[in-house]
């Protein structure tokens, strides 16, 4: 009987071996029936799919992997650059139990039946553009959910309860909208949840406390409100709690400090008010703790003592009382201490750094007294030191001065005293240093100065005398202010070597002497002021030739003889002021000394110059010997010479002045130019016959620019036709010349204007290059970075050296031609309306504010500031560095569940990879630390520009001076990946 039992087991086990052998081809016809649609559907430009084949089997096909018996098991192509439609019948694959398409430009709706994959246990396709909204979940099995970084909208699906297996949940980056359900508290065995930079609204359910498994909550970047629901203390396996950028209100609960395990606790930028509980300190495993950007009250108390483990305390930005903590200096892992913009007072603990391991400090804009601590670089890691606007006291300790690791030091609007030590100007790396506004004395020319990396430093408005050093030990320097001491003697000639100063600043002091002819040595000195000083002699003919120049103050000097006439040739220049000196002679007619304000030249001997410089006109000559035939030929030479030249002057200002000509169909034309040479080769059909669509070399919205070249010379130039020229206010018209007198390597020239009745034209000098908008996407990281300081200068002109200040409005790349070199030029969009408000600015609203295409943010806050400022200027330059850095544009419509451009590129600085955001072409560049360094800081600069408040943005000059900081010598530590962007203390 036994031998007959284990006969039929044998037959039995032989027939459904014979079975599954018949019905094999059969499963695996299936498998290729799901695979090869889907490799129809989709681009695949590098070739991965390639082997992907009905003559092959599936099994061995990249990114395929199969169990035994033979069923694909897993899908992993991530990151392969494959771009389409995903076919649904990949998600019919009976057995597959892993799939990972993340990391690619997939598109369209998920496929409805992505769920019923009965054996899916991980699927992945976050970083892609999927959009639609989230279909029907039903697969009991699924661990693993990644939709991250793509287009989802819609609601949360109520049913993603029912997904009970679940253990990473990752919906962040999409456009989901409504409120999170309540279903999501059944997920009780999820250990990541992350819905993170979405438009999610309403209050974080109470529910969530039922979800005990939980290690990582990431609901940042939303529009959730009310209180923190205190249900969140039962989480006790909770490691990363993450609410930053909501609307919560209310007070942090206490019940927070039950969350034992808990190492990473941000909470930044809510409304949360009320002192920092207490029951906080409980928690002994936390490593970072950010509370910044809050309205938070009290003092911190004396409790943080329990945080042994704590590295970052953010808490600036706050409204926080009373003494710092002493308790901080027996932090052994804190790193980073950042408090800046309270209401702290007091004096800093002594011992703070003795038993640290601080790289950054930044404790400014308080109201702390008292000493700066000795042992704050007790750790030997310190690279940031920040402590300006408080009332600190004493000398520099002399331990800062052997703290070798400094990079960025800003003591600055303090009370400081005492003499700068020999060691503190040796520190090797320090880059920028700023001391201004205190009451530091002595000398600094009798130490040897040792600086390498200095590129700034500030030692103005202090009690410094003596004489000017004649080195700092640094070839770098950029910029030089020792305005406000009491320095005698001469300017050092040794200056002139400082080959990349920019700016540089001596003005009240009692310097003597000339100024040094060797000055004219630094090409690229932007600012220049010596006044209030005791300078003597003539001013040096070779400071026409810094081709940079842009604001020159000679003032309350005695400075001596004729203005030299080249100087008004300098392009750049826009802003001088040489009063109150003893200058005779006549005041050039060219450049900024055309429409000089007469303050800016009293108080000597001129003449000359038009009405606004109030000066006398200058006299002929008189012969003095009319009986020496000899002299009256020479002065009937001279007063001929004198005759022709007037004449030439009549000439040209006739040639600049306002012309009405008749074309060859009969039609009146009103031409005004302000270029000679314009003026005699352009005419009005040149101008005509260059406006056809042949010609177009620009193309920026509606809007034309065409090439056009003289019928009686060579001259080329570049005409733009305005739209609807009768609805231009005659402001615009009175107002114009002024834009024709704007000269800078980093503008394109107006050189002239043409109008009838029915057409109207600006004329620009030609500029030789291509539309960045056009070359954008080919440039490296090198590339870029000089057209983004090209651009800066232009702006920093326009505002700074500009009487009345020119705004430029929309900044986009459709607006900048690049030539050969990289160097940048900025296209004026004067087609729009242009009003003259008052005396301080000329006001250029574009025709592109109207927005055609999608909300650009800097027409929105026009709108609701009714004009254009300066502070939206630079707005429009940092949406600009984002497009240089991350290739898009703010029309773009695919920034997730963000609003706008600069909403997202606060999320991507704040919380993604550097290789999340910057543009493909130099994601390459960005493999070496001092190019990734140099990127995140420029990136760090663009959200300073477009802060949300107007007054926290820098001014021009600060931008182009941080500009060319971060981008020369971009060698601090790249802490950026560890700690956050923050609005207003760069």
């Amino acid at each position: 009987m036994a031998k007959k039992g284990a006969e039929t087991c044998s037959w039995t086990l032989s027939m459904f071996m014979l079975l599954f052998l018949i019905n094999l081809p059969a499963l695996y016809g299936e498998e290729l029936e799901s695979l090869l649609p889907f490799r129809d559907s989709i681009k695949d430009p590098l070739g991965f799919l390639s082997n992907w084949s009905s003559s092959t089997s599936s099994c061995n096909w990249p990114g395929i992997t199969c169990d035994n018996p033979p069923h694909v098991k897993r899908i992993e192509l991530s990151g392969k650059n494959i771009s389409g439609k995903i076919s649904g019948s990949i998600f019919q694959l009976q057995y597959v139990e892993f799939i990972d398409l993340s990391d690619n430009q997939l598109l369209g709706e998920i496929p409805h039946n992505l769920f019923s994959c009965p054996s899916l246990l991980s699927l992945n396709l976050s970083n892609n553009n999927i959009s639609g909204p989230l279909p029907s979940i039903s697969i009991s099995r699924l661990e693993t959910l990644d939709l991250s970084n793509n287009m989802l909208s819609g609601k949360i699906p109520d049913n993603i309860g029912l997904l009970w297996s679940l253990k990473f949940l990752d919906l962040g980056g999409n456009i989901l909208v409504g409120k999170i359900p309540n279903s999501i508290s059944n997920l009780t065995v999820l250990q990541v949840f992350t819905l993170a930079s979405n438009k999610l609204v309403g209050q974080i359910p109470g529910e969530i406390g039922r979800m005990k498994n939980l290690k990582w909550i990431y609901l940042g970047y939303n529009n959730l409100s009310d209180e923190i629901p205190k249900e969140i203390g039962d989480l006790t396996s909770l490691n990363h709690l993450d609410l930053v950028y909501n609307n919560l209100s209310g007070l942090i609960p206490s019940s927070l400090g039950n969350l034992t395990s808990l190492q990473y606790l941000f909470l930044y930028k809510n409304k949360l008010t009320g002192p920092i509980p207490r029951s906080l300190f409980n928690l002994k495993k936390l490593v970072s703790l950010d509370l910044s950007d809050n309205s938070l009250s009290g003092e911190i108390p004396e409790l943080i003592s329990e945080l042994q483990n704590l590295e970052i305390l953010h808490l600036f930005s706050n409204n926080l009382t009373g003494k710092i903590p002493a308790a901080l200096a027996s932090l052994p892992r804190l790193q980073v201490l950042q408090l800046w913009s309270n209401k702290l007072s007091g004096k800093i603990p002594e011992d703070l750094g003795r038993r640290n391991n601080l790289t950054i400090v930044d404790l400014s804009s308080n109201f702390l007294v008292g000493k700066i601590p000795k042992s704050l670089c007790n750790s030997g890691r310190l690279f940031k030191l920040i402590l300006f606007s408080n009332s600190l006291q004493g000398e520099i300790p002399q331990s800062l001065s052997s703290c070798i690791s400094l990079r960025r030091v800003r003591i600055q609007n303090n009370r400081l005293s005492g003499d700068l030590s020999s060691e503190f100007t040796k520190l090797p790396l320090v880059y920028f240093l700023d001391i201004s506004g205190n009451n530091l004395s002595g000398r600094i020319d009798v130490q040897k100065w040792d600086m390498p990396s200095l590129e700034m430093l500030s030692l103005a408005k202090n009690k410094i005398f003596g004489e000017l050093p004649g080195s700092f030990g640094s070839g770098k320097l950029q910029n030089l202010d020792l305005s406000e001491n009491q320095f005698s003697g001469n300017i050092p000639k040794s200056f002139g070597r400082l080959s990349d100063l920019m700016l540089l600043q001596l003005s009240e002091n009692k310097l003597s002497g000339n100024i040094p002819e060797e000055l004219s040595s630094c090409k690229k000195l932007v600012s220049l002021d010596l006044s209030h000083n005791h300078l003597s002699g003539n001013i040096p003919i070779s400071l026409a030739e810094l081709p940079a120049l842009g604001q020159l103050d000679l003032s309350a000097n005695q400075l001596s003889g004729e203005i030299p006439p080249n100087l008004g040739r300098i392009e750049s220049l826009g802003e001088v002021n040489i009063s109150h000196n003893h200058f005779n002679g006549r005041l050039p007619s060219t450049g900024a000394f055309l429409a000089i304000n007469a303050s800016a030249v009293a108080g000597n001997d001129l003449c000359g110059g038009d009405a606004s410089s109030g000066l006398p006109p200058c006299k002929s000559l008189k012969s003095r010997m009319w009986w020496y035939v000899m002299t009256c030929f020479l002065v009937a030479l001279a007063m001929f010479a004198l005759a022709a030249l007037v004449i030439l002057f009549i000439q040209r200002r006739e040639e600049l002045e306002l012309k009405r000509v008749e074309n060859e169909d009969g039609i009146l034309w009103e031409m005004q130019f302000f270029d000679s040479r314009a003026s005699k080769s352009i005419t009005v059909d040149d101008i005509l016959s260059s406006a056809k669509q042949e010609n177009v070399i620009m193309r920026d919205g509606k809007e034309r620019s065409y090439g056009g070249k003289s019928s009686m010379s060579n001259m080329q130039f570049v005409v733009k036709e305005m739209n609807d020229p009768n609805s231009i206010p005659p402001s615009f018209w009175s107002v114009i010349p002024e834009f024709g007198r704007l000269r800078h390597p980093n503008i394109i020239r107006l050189i002239g204007v043409c109008r009838s009745t029915e057409r109207g034209f600006l004329v620009y000098g030609n500029a030789e290059g291509k539309n960045l908008s056009e070359i954008l996407g080919n440039l490296s990281w090198e590339r870029r970075r000089k057209i983004a300081i090209g651009i800066a200068k232009a702006l920093h002109f326009l505002h700074g050296y500009c009487s009345p200040s020119v705004l430029v409005g929309i900044i986009s790349p459709e607006k900048v031609l690049v030539d050969g070199k990289d160097e940048a030029r900025l296209s004026l969009d004067l087609s729009g309306r242009l009003a003259c408000t008052d005396n301080k600015c000329l006001q250029i609203i574009p025709s592109a504010c109207i927005a055609p295409d999608g909300v650009l943010e800097l027409v929105a806050e026009a709108r609701q500031s009714k004009d254009i400022s300066e502070q939206s200027d630079i707005y429009g330059f940092g949406l600009f560095l984002i497009e240089l850095l991350t290739g898009k544009s703010p029309a773009d419509a695919e920034f997730g569940m963000h609003e706008n451009i600069v909403e997202w590129a606060r999320y991507c600085y704040s919380d993604c990879h550097l290789d999340v955001w910057i543009d493909r072409m130099i994601r390459g560049d960005a493999t070496t630390d001092h190019n990734q360094n140099e990127i995140v800081e420029t990136m760090n600069l663009a959200l300073h520009c477009t802060a949300t408040d107007p007054t926290a943005r820098p001014c021009a000059g600060d931008v182009l001076k941080t500009l060319q900081s971060v981008l020369i010598s971009s060698s601090t530590s790249c802490v950026s990946d560890v700690l956050k962007f923050s609005s207003t203390n760069y």
